[in-house]
């Protein structure tokens, strides 16, 4: 189907296509609002002072422990008193990082990995990618939850890390970023390969060739931006794995510690407060509600984004 205005640019149509889908684009809408939501939350809190930020600190221990949502605490306070509601937000800040960075990593490491072996091929393509197969051969959860565990127990034999909760909690969020990130572009590598080697030997490429291009330029200009709707999809499940993957491993307890907060831990919070006598809803709801929805959004906005930039959708 011809596009309705053939005079705009690709990226125009691009876009004009994404806003006419509805799930993607509330989506985008949802993200929007949660990254403001995450990074001005603090700034409000300093702005206002007094009772009300100290009420709604995330690690303002009070005296309303288990007070259920209402005008005051919208969501909540858990077993010490602290505000649920800013600890959610807080807990998203290092969900998303984790997420951004390892699907970043998979962007950087992956897409250039997977092209410069599917161009060159030969004895380098087989090289690079029997690097990716072994790394494959490991169980990927497997595998981060061992890195954590060894490096983790070496860092708490430190006198730095003994010495300041701070800095080991820092140093754990770091060994998480470098094991998602490990094994986060594997796929990627392993997909993009397979696009290149079929791209490499089209008549465009060839061309581009003859009239003495580059190997980088035919890369970056050509054969890269034929891969971006693959890409695209592929990064659209990648950032929901890792988010999942962090909240995962902060729920056994092998990721963030506290007091520092991710959905993870907040939901291993509110699974241990579950007896027969109550269950405190709002300790689970509103944290997997957050963790939820926001893979739901992720996954909508990449098939929005897909079918928007997918440069061979006609």
């Amino acid at each position: 189907m011809s596009d309705p205005v053939p005079h705009l640019s690709p990226n125009q149509r691009a876009w004009r296509r994404f806003q006419r889908n509805r799930p993607a684009l509330l989506s985008a809408w949802y993200l929007l609002v949660l990254m403001l939501s995450v990074a001005l939350w603090p700034l409000l809190l300093h702005l206002f002072g007094g009772h009300f930020a100290t009420t709604h600190d995330p690690d303002q221990i009070t005296d309303l422990q288990f007070s259920p949502p209402d005008a005051h605490h919208w969501f909540g306070t858990d077993i010490h008193g602290r505000d649920l509601f800013s600890r959610v937000l807080y807990g998203a800040q290092i969900s998303l990082f984790v997420g951004l960075v390892g699907t970043g990593v998979s962007l950087v490491i992956g897409v250039l990995w997977g092209a410069v072996a599917g161009y060159v091929g030969g004895r380098l393509d087989g090289f690079l990618m029997r690097i990716v197969d072994i790394l494959y051969s490991l169980p990927s959860i497997i595998f981060v939850i061992v890195l954590m565990t060894t490096f983790g127990e070496l860092l708490k034999e430190t006198h730095y890390v003994q010495q300041s909760p701070a800095i080991a909690g820092a140093l754990r969020v770091v060994l998480l970023f470098v094991g998602l990130g490990a094994i986060s572009w594997l796929t990627m590598a392993r997909i993009v390969r397979g696009q290149v080697l079929s791209l490499r030997t089209r008549s465009f490429v060839e061309a581009s060739r003859v009239l003495g291009a580059r190997s980088r330029w035919i890369l970056a200009r050509h054969i890269i931006p034929n891969t971006s709707g693959v890409i695209i999809t592929y990064l659209a499940l990648t950032m929901p794995e890792i988010i999942l993957y962090e909240s995962f491993l902060s729920y056994l307890g092998l990721g963030v510690q506290p007091p520092m907060a991710s959905w993870g831990t907040l939901i291993a919070e509110g699974v241990g407060q579950i007896n027969a006598i109550r269950i405190y809803w709002w300790l689970i709801m509103f944290p997997a509600g957050g963790l939820v929805t926001t893979l739901l959004a992720l996954n909508f906005l990449g098939d929005g984004l897909r079918d928007a930039f997918d440069v061979k959708a006609k």
